[in-house]
């Protein structure tokens, strides 16, 4: 995958809000709580909206490589470096 990154992230559906929650398990993956319920694809499409906002990236800048119907997601980021990623992910 050149020029962006892979985000590994733990989905947390059903929130009451969505928000980054911090880092979360060996692996280690970003935790996103998300308020939308995992019934088709509701959580995947607000988690992609959350994503999009947060990097100032389009839509098609975003991919869910691997975890489609899974709590643990790998999602690629084109354009995006790490850097600019964790300045909006991880720094309030």
């Amino acid at each position: 995958m050149a020029n962006g990154i892979v985000l590994k992230l733990l989905i947390q559906p059903k929130a009451s809000r969505t928000e980054v929650s911090g880092l979360h398990g060996e692996p280690l993956r970003l935790k996103i709580r998300v308020a939308a319920p995992p019934v088709d694809g509701k959580a995947n499409a607000e988690l992609l909206h959350f994503l999009k906002k947060k990097l100032n990236v389009t839509s098609s800048q975003l991919q869910i490589l691997r975890g489609e119907t899974s709590k643990s997601k790998d999602v690629f980021c084109a354009g995006v470096s790490r850097q600019a990623a964790e300045a909006a992910l991880l720094v309030k």
